[in-house]
């Protein structure tokens, strides 16, 4: 079960910049700092697609509206990324299946993106820019931090994930009454929208 706390950490990062999970586990093993990345994340194909694709999440994150539609768009695919790291690092150590692997990175990948997509709902509703600039910064350098930590100390570094989990999970409940209203105003707009082109169209 040593890879366990690997895993599980890779999950939750997935959650939040699952690009930068893979780029950072592909350096690492090619440089030799660790035996638990498997070749198939070491190529540099693999590795150029997920720099170019970090680059783009970098700017897209930081942008007000256009980062929840980035997470909405990656609902889908963070947990993949979850689920695919993590039974490729089981695979490679041999001490859990690659199903169980998988079902813990895609899950705690699922739970961590919740996480992240309703705080950046929450945070849209301020009319300021800098709060998403600081935020997604703030992601960046976090996943970057905890990934770097795993490669040392992989069960201090889940322990610390699974209290950010928790601790973002409760958050997100508190802010669920002020994102509701956020999509409800948003609904609204786009209600009054339509029919403001309908009165345009039949005024022609």
């Amino acid at each position: 079960m040593s890879v366990l706390p690997l895993v599980f950490t890779s999950g939750w990062a997935s959650g939040i910049n699952a690009y930068a999970v893979v780029l950072l586990l592909g350096i690492f093993g090619r440089a030799g700092l660790t035996d638990e990345v498997p070749a198939s994340l070491q190529r540099t194909d693999v590795l150029a697609v997920a720099a170019v694709l970090f680059l783009c999440e970098a700017v897209a994150d930081k942008i007000p509206f256009v980062d929840s539609l980035w997470d909405t768009v990656h609902t889908v695919i963070r947990p993949v990324s979850g689920a695919v790291v993590g039974a490729l690092l089981a695979g490679q150590s041999g001490s859990l299946s690659d199903i169980a692997a998988g079902a813990v990175g895609g899950s705690t990948a699922l739970a961590s993106h919740f996480v992240k997509a309703g705080t950046r709902m929450a945070i849209n509703t301020s009319p300021e820019p800098f709060s998403n600039v600081i935020m997604s910064t703030a992601e960046d350098l976090g996943v970057g931090g905890i990934v770097t930590f795993a490669m040392f100390n992989p069960e201090a570094a889940a322990i610390i994930c699974a209290v950010l989990l928790i601790i973002g999970l409760a958050l997100l409940i508190y802010l669920w009454a002020r994102i509701r209203r956020f999509l409800r105003r948003r609904a609204q707009r786009r209600e009054e929208k339509r029919l403001a082109a309908e009165v345009s169209r039949v005024a022609r």
